[in-house]
């Protein structure tokens, strides 16, 4: 009988494995290939995890929180993209890992569901040596976990209209910390951001640290701020407050551009920039002041 239940799936496979036939040879390559599945279930099983099931060079499993997803995760690529298990120190083996948090059905020993889907999607999304998941299944993880991963862009799922974030999980100690230096807070003032303001179309809506903090834009009628047009998406960016800082992320196909009434241009594609002073922000194209394309924007000091 059939069961329904919410589960971190992930999925790994290694990368190029034809590439590793070439290289090492039948004989040699299909041993490089079974050791790389073999450290695939150990770490599944040394954090809870439930494997699926093997498909050649690919391990599907399943784990009941995203934390345990992403420890086994790192593991796997510690072992083998950090490792030498070909044996040859011209030959490298690396593995790329997708993961998502949702909803599944189980059925005898498999799982089906959209999650299953978007798991694999984030796989086809990751490169060798990076483990890349979703939105949804970072607000899940631990504080410790979300300190290392960052939004590397994004992509149209099979059957959904719109576009999601994607994110990598920074495995490796050094990159992470590069990435995010540690402070000590105890002797350093968090500033507290000022308003933001937005003006469009004679509609003004302001994001604080005690209000709104996040705000759309694009196409769509269900946006905070909807601005119509062929070059925009229909969920085309969005304004966070992080921190102490406003940043604007682009999730579009064209673009934004954002232009500073101090003479400062910067174009965001799929990526994120902070804003500052005060300008316009145009979604697809640059946008004159005064049209109707042109969304004001004033941050307070």
């Amino acid at each position: 009988m059939a069961k329904d239940k919410e589960l971190a799936i992930v999925f790994a496979d290694v990368v190029d494995s034809a590439e590793l036939y070439g290289a090492l040879g039948d004989d040699d390559a299909s041993k490089t290939v079974q050791r790389c599945v073999k450290c695939m279930k150990d770490c599944t099983s040394e954090f809870d995890g439930n494997i699926i099931k093997t498909m050649g060079d690919e391990v599907m499993s399943t784990f009941a929180t995203a934390d345990e997803a992403m420890k086994a995760a790192s593991q796997m690529q510690q072992r083998i993209t950090s490792g030498n298990l070909s044996g040859k120190d011209d030959v490298q083996v690396s593995i790329r890992i997708g993961c998502h948090f949702g909803h599944v059905v189980i059925e005898e020993s498999d799982v089906f569901g959209a999650s299953v889907s978007t798991a694999n999607r984030m796989t086809s999304q990751a490169k060798a040596g990076q483990i890349i998941t979703t939105e949804s299944t970072i607000e899940l993880l631990s504080e410790e976990w979300k300190a290392v991963v960052r939004q590397i862009g994004v992509a149209t799922l099979r059957g959904q209209i719109d576009e999601v974030g994607l994110y990598e999980v920074l495995w490796q100690p050094e990159e992470a910390t590069s990435m995010l230096p540690k402070m000590d807070w105890s002797d350093t003032e968090v500033k507290q951001p000022g308003k933001l303001s937005l003006k469009f179309q004679g509609e003004e809506l302001f994001l604080s640290s005690e209000g709104l903090r996040k705000v759309t834009l694009g196409r769509a009628d269900e946006n905070d701020v909807t601005v119509k047009g062929n070059l925009i998406s229909r969920v085309h960016a969005r304004i966070e407050l992080n921190k102490s800082t406003y940043m604007i992320i682009d999730e579009s196909t064209n673009g934004t551009f954002v232009q500073r009434f101090d003479g400062e241009e910067v174009y965001v594609r799929r990526d994120s920039a902070p804003l500052t002073g005060s300008g316009l922000i145009g979604l697809g194209r640059v946008a004159a002041q005064g049209t109707t394309l042109a969304v004001e924007y004033e941050c307070e000091e």
